[in-house]
């Protein structure tokens, strides 16, 4: 059940030292977020863990918002690559 943080991160980072931007951490979300709900697909009664995921889809949501209002260019680019709708 974890992440494998280093293959989110090389999915959307700009340079060899792009940890932290908002595109990273959109993708990290996203890898967790997916991790998560085949977790929750056997394990149905998992309330702790719904709430978790609940607020990382939050979490995800204001970051994509706030990457669409900044650079519409480089959301589209990672939409495209880790799969978000448009």
């Amino acid at each position: 059940m974890s992440v494998n943080k280093a293959d989110a991160i090389k999915k959307a980072q700009r340079n060899d030292s792009d940890t932290g931007s908002t595109a990273v951490q959109i993708s990290i979300i996203s890898e967790r977020i997916k991790n998560l709900s085949e977790h929750l697909k056997t394990n149905r009664k998992d309330k702790h863990s719904t709430k978790g995921l609940t607020n990382m889809i939050s979490k995800r949501r204001k970051l994509v918002k706030y990457l669409k209002k900044t650079n519409p260019q480089e959301y589209s680019e990672l939409a495209e690559k880790i799969g978000l709708k448009k």
